[in-house]
């Protein structure tokens, strides 16, 4: 596959430098389109780090960096990709109403926090929920240990959504149980992203679920073939239990999230369990990637959306507070996520703490980490101290300086890898989910995470940050100044790409 990617391109590029050799009119006309399109990407709607992005190469390569670009925004894929979906989120969001009492209820306690419940629901799809028990887990052993009895009750439907599947302990024994359940009568769907072909799974494993009774799907299988659609991929961990029960986080199904295996040190990672209202919204945004493929045969909505909840007063479980779970699509020119963590650290009055793998970031994060910090709140940000990729590491590390110049704490977690992404604030708001700290999370990757306002999960997801902080160390100024002159170069070269990283 990546030969036959790299095969067109070296034949477009060779082909273009052919005509731009030996024929004036095409040079002078390839120069003509090039101001062009360089004019269209200054006045594009789309965030400026990526405008430099194409700019550069449109400029030393006119040629080539002009088709590329005319390319990747004319694509018929991405746009019918996208119109598939904004009519599946319109036609699902009868399902997932806004309670206006919700609204108003909030309104009382904040003007601010139910505006930003209005901009989710009108902008991303997804309403704010009460009636909600919340459970977080500060490492994937727990997370795995919380899903097994879960999927061992299910009797209607088991729904699984992930951006990583391998096969080891980890994946074995979920399978073991999704074949089982299937046998029964349960409705079991499972739908992984298709970068794991390339390595992870063979490119037919569809087929091999499919004939255990499992019904699964490859988001976006990876072909040998230029597409820029290949580009945005579903970076989404959810798992949903017959309506009643959803987990969502950073953890994908593979061994070394349950630290069965070694890679990068002691591996942590984090995830929320949700019963109630709010599970809807994952049930739905599932259903919703579900179908993009399903022309003419779409699910029955209603049926998998459940209004009551005995077992919570069965169980006397706690469910006060807010919670909003929610996605975000890289087509739809609506960064959710990012906007979300903006607002968290825009109205931020005491503190935010934050976990992240990686911190590649654009003009726009700077300013709100860095403007937060100045005017005096505490802003932390948990970093991993041995990476899982050296460039993303070093371009990180290019931030640190600055950051920390502004009164920013920038931590490194020393056991290992931080796979975590969650933010937590002034002990009312906090998010849980998938969405890192980086420009493929915040604008390339379709992604999920819950937000929690007054839950008492916020105090759940703050005490993990102190405790996480005590297996830190801190990065001071001097660290910085230390570090590898060559790796600190290479880290800001970096930057020049790393809208595409």
């Amino acid at each position: 596959m990546v030969f036959g990617l790299l095969l067109q391109i070296a034949f477009i590029a060779a082909a273009l430098k052919f005509f731009n050799d030996r024929f004036v009119f095409f040079s002078a006309a390839s120069m003509f389109l090039s101001i062009v399109v360089l004019v269209w990407i200054i006045n594009d709607n789309t965030n400026p780090y990526y405008k430099l992005a194409w700019i550069i190469p449109v400029m030393l390569i006119p040629f080539f960096g002009m088709a590329t670009y005319i390319f990747a925004k004319l694509e018929l894929g991405t746009h019918i990709m996208n119109d598939r979906i904004l009519k599946l989120i319109d036609k699902t969001s009868p399902f997932i109403p806004q309670d206006q009492d919700t609204l108003d209820e909030i309104e009382k306690i904040s003007v601010k926090e139910k505006n930003l419940a209005v901009y989710m629901k009108t902008y991303a799809g997804y309403p704010i929920w009460k009636n909600t028990y919340a459970q977080y887990y500060p490492i994937g052993e727990d997370f795995f240990a919380a899903i097994i009895p879960e999927l061992e009750n299910a009797k209607e439907f088991i729904f699984m959504e992930y951006f990583i599947v391998e096969r080891g302990e980890m994946w074995d024994t979920i399978l073991e149980i999704l074949a089982r359940k299937a046998k029964e009568g349960v409705d079991v769907r499972f739908m992984y992203d298709g970068m794991c072909s390339l390595m992870l799974v063979p490119y037919r494993y569809p087929k091999k679920l499919e004939a255990m009774g499992i019904k699964c799907k490859m988001f976006s299988p990876i072909k040998p073939v230029l597409s820029t659609v290949q580009n945005n991929r579903d970076h989404r961990k959810i798992l949903v239990v017959d309506g009643r029960t959803a987990f969502t986080g950073g953890i994908n199904l593979a061994d070394e999230y349950i630290n069965k295996v070694e890679r990068f040190g002691h591996w942590k990672d984090t995830a929320v369990m949700l019963k109630g209202e709010a599970v809807a919204g994952f049930t739905i945004m599932f259903l919703q990637n579900w179908n993009i493929t399903e022309y003419g045969k779409e699910d029955n909505y209603a049926k998998y959306v459940k209004t009551d909840f005995p077992e919570l007063e069965e169980k006397a479980l706690p469910v006060g507070g807010y919670v909003l779970p929610y996605g975000d699509s890289p087509l739809d020119n609506e960064n959710v996520g990012q906007n979300v963590y903006l607002d968290i650290l825009n109205r931020a009055e005491k503190y935010v703490h934050i976990m992240t793998p990686y911190l590649i970031l654009d003009n726009e994060m700077t300013g709100a980490l860095t403007y937060a910090a100045k005017r005096g709140v505490e802003v932390i940000i948990i970093m991993p101290h041995i990476p899982d990729k050296i460039y993303a590491y070093l371009l990180a590390r290019s931030y640190y300086a600055e950051l920390i110049r502004s009164g920013v704490k920038i931590y490194e977690y020393t056991p290992g890898f931080v796979h975590a992404k969650g933010f937590v604030s002034d002990d009312k708001r906090a998010v849980v989910g998938s969405i890192n700290l980086d420009y493929r999370s915040l604008f390339l990757h379709f992604e999920c995470a819950s937000y929690f306002y007054k839950h008492p999960v916020v105090a759940q997801v703050e005490q993990d940050m102190q405790d996480t902080l005590k297996k830190c160390m801190q990065i001071s100024l001097e660290d910085c100044k230390s570090f590898n002159i060559f790796k600190k170069a290479a880290g800001h070269l970096l930057r020049l790409i790393a809208p595409l990283m």
